[in-house]
């Protein structure tokens, strides 16, 4: 299949991401609504759309996810009128998460129901950096694109920040936890925990390649970590400033090591750190940024970090 029949419909973020390090952003003809980066697909047809409201309270969105689920009900809807209008040759989908994005199952039902083409299904289940390395590998084989530079540079970036922090001693490891919900408070796990310990990091209450748990207040409060970094997931710097200071407010942060350090920070957990995708390697860097700013300026405080 020659490049100019290539008609690819993304459906989650950090796909895109994928499509577009491996130079196909043109064959991109439709997207999810979340998709918004690199920001020349952003004029591309949204072939999804959320059954809930994003600007509700953290424990509305949570109460009306589960409520969702339970219901046998997927979060996401998918246009099907527009996936028929684009015709794609290929869906770029995931089968990882069904809070992240439209599930496996709900593309294939939507595909079912489609006259004029029978699209390949791509779908995606990255818990860790090497699972991301291998989409990336694997969605370049399916389009005949040789991704070696591609993961060259990214695994090489990786092994920069691994060799910058091999000096440090055991005291100078700060404790982490990384913050993926508020209300209920959980941490991020899958492939985060991985990151903070490449960064310098000694990651807390959960393990790489797993999925997310619930921290109870008591828990945090007794292990009271070295650096508490907000992540929310699909929230941007402004809407983890805003989650981060309702959080602020519980009798018990001043308490935290944390706090009373000042190394509390935010972070734009949609851009980076919740996409399995080539930017995962940025949200390290700003990791690294964050628990070593002596070792580490990489230029991502204000757009991709700030200190609460």
């Amino acid at each position: 299949m020659t490049d100019s029949n290539l008609r690819i419909v993304s459906l989650i973020p950090g796909g895109t991401e994928i499509l577009a390090a491996l130079g196909l952003v043109d064959a991109i003809v439709g997207r999810s609504h979340e998709c918004d980066y690199p920001p020349e697909i952003q004029n591309r047809p949204i072939c999804t759309q959320a059954r809930l409201n994003s600007n509700a309270s953290s424990s509305e969105i949570n109460d009306e996810v589960n409520n969702l689920l339970q219901s046998a009900l997927s979060i996401y809807e998918i246009k099907t009128d527009v996936l028929e209008q684009l015709q794609p040759t290929h869906i770029l989908t995931q089968d990882q998460c069904d809070v992240c994005a439209v599930s496996l199952h709900e593309v294939e039902k939507a595909v079912a129901t489609l006259i004029d083409s029978k699209p390949q299904i791509i779908s995606l289940q990255p818990n860790t950096l090497h699972d991301v390395w291998a989409d990336i590998e694997r969605v370049g084989n399916i389009f005949g694109v040789d991704s070696v530079n591609i993961l060259e540079n990214l695994e090489a970036r990786v092994k920069i920040c691994q060799h910058r922090i091999q000096g440090l001693s055991l005291n100078e490891v700060p404790t982490v936890t990384c913050i993926e919900w508020t209300d209920p408070l959980m941490v991020a796990a899958n492939w985060i925990p991985e990151l903070v310990n490449l960064a310098g990091g000694h990651s807390l209450f959960c393990v790489t390649g797993q999925s997310s748990p619930i921290l109870p207040w008591e828990t945090l409060l007794t292990t009271n970590p070295d650096v508490i970094a907000f992540m929310p997931c699909g929230f941007d710097l402004n809407r983890t400033r805003q989650e981060a200071n309702l959080l602020t407010q519980h009798l018990d942060w001043e308490k935290l090591h944390a706090t009373q350090a000042g190394r509390v920070y935010i972070t734009d957990g949609n851009s980076y750190f919740n996409r399995p995708g080539p930017r995962l390697v940025d949200s390290l860097e700003i990791l690294a940024e964050i628990l070593h700013p002596e070792i580490f300026q990489y230029g991502y405080k204000g757009t991709g970090w700030e200190p609460l």
